[in-house]
């Protein structure tokens, strides 16, 4: 699946945008605030039917209009065309469609156009609590495997009706306390299932992407912490209860699920620099676009890279440059303040790309290198 065509309204500082784009790669430069990344998350939102930045739809309107519209025209691995199309007024609900018909659930859509994003914003991955780690956990598995959305979904669904029960001021009855428990722990069983098979298979992939950009100057790991794998998660419901009564929220459970990075024997949000840090997010993103390519039965994920050559020194960006040239991956969007960065790319993989400005919100095809 790779992108022809983007059709753009009032979406952030986008205000009207037309392009069609290269099947291999599409490179972005800019200045910081022009609308680089929100055309990525333009891109971003087609496959995942949310923006990658701000979950808040209507605050992504651009300025006082009343509605945006992002439509994306691809071609499938078989030639065949497929057309998503998004469009939201406010104050009424999101709209989004597959060749002209209206989907149900969101939630059938995800899968449809894999897609690997790497941003500034990956930082909290590393830097921010376990929520961050979960979801990407969560965006990889959910772009393939259905039986686990539908389980996560059913999982925070049970959370949600135990944790109002926990603060209610009435005592809450045995029974109906015991029935969501049920059912986060049925639920927690298949999530807590393929989220340890998902790890076990991704981290030695990711340990080789490290290692390769790096040089093999540093090691690197992934570690998955779950109460599940503690013991039964019913009895472990059970037996936090009446503490999680008096705290008024779930203690135990797949929501507190975690994965554990280190540099070294260290935590590497303590121990690794900003360079080490931006490595090993690349290197996990790399990873997930493997792991997706691989179990999608080789369709090729679109790969989105977002200002990722800050921080690293020239040896790094020589081997990411030398990975995103290569035939293992299919159409590229990278994006660059910095015009050497990406000319250095186009001239690693020859005629097959497009070269786009931004400034202001306005977005134009440039030519190669000598059109500055």
């Amino acid at each position: 699946m790779w992108l022809k065509r983007i059709s753009i309204l009032n979406y952030k500082n986008l205000e009207q945008v037309e392009l069609g784009f290269s099947r291999k790669l599409n490179c972005i430069i800019g200045k910081n605030g022009m609308g680089k990344t929100n055309l990525m998350d333009a891109v971003y939102y087609l496959s995942f039917c949310k923006s990658a930045t701000n979950p808040i739809d209507s605050q992504n309107i651009f300025h006082d209009r009343d509605f945006f519209v992002i439509q994306g025209f691809y071609e499938n691995g078989l030639g065949e065309p497929e057309e998503v199309y998004c469009g939201l007024k406010r104050r009424q609900k999101k709209q989004f469609k597959r060749n002209k018909k209206e989907y149900s659930r969101l939630s059938d859509h995800i899968g449809l156009i894999p897609l690997v994003m790497v941003s500034p914003a990956d930082s909290w991955l590393i830097a921010g609590g376990s929520e961050e780690r979960r979801r990407f956990m969560d965006v990889v598995i959910s772009q393939f495997d259905r039986e686990y959305l539908d389980a996560l979904i059913r999982y925070n669904k049970a959370l949600q009706q135990r944790n109002a029960l926990l603060k209610s001021e009435m005592e809450p009855e045995d029974e109906l306390m015991t029935l969501w428990e049920e059912g986060m722990a049925a639920m927690g069983e298949i999530v807590y299932r393929k989220r340890k098979s998902f790890v076990d298979e991704f981290v030695p992939v990711f340990q080789s992407h490290y290692a390769y950009i790096s040089q093999e100057r540093e090691q690197v790991s992934l570690t998955y912490e779950s109460h599940a794998g503690e013991g039964d998660l019913l009895q472990l419901l059970k037996e936090s209860r009446q503490r999680d009564r008096l705290l008024g929220y779930s203690t135990k459970g797949m929501h507190k699920d975690d994965l554990v990075m280190k540099l070294g024997d260290f935590p590497i949000k303590r121990e690794g620099s900003q360079g080490q840090n931006k490595t090993y997010l690349i290197a996990l993103k790399l990873a997930q676009f493997d792991f997706l390519k691989r179990i999608g039965n080789h369709t090729v994920p679109i790969v989105l890279l977002d200002d990722i050559f800050d921080k690293l020194d020239a040896s790094r960006v020589e081997q990411i440059v030398k990975l995103v040239a290569g035939d293992n991956f299919g159409q590229i969007f990278i994006t660059d303040t910095n015009r050497e960065h990406l000319d250095k790319i186009l001239r690693e993989v020859g005629e097959d790309y497009k070269l786009f400005e931004v400034v202001d919100g306005c977005v134009s095809e440039r030519k190669g290198e000598d059109d500055v």
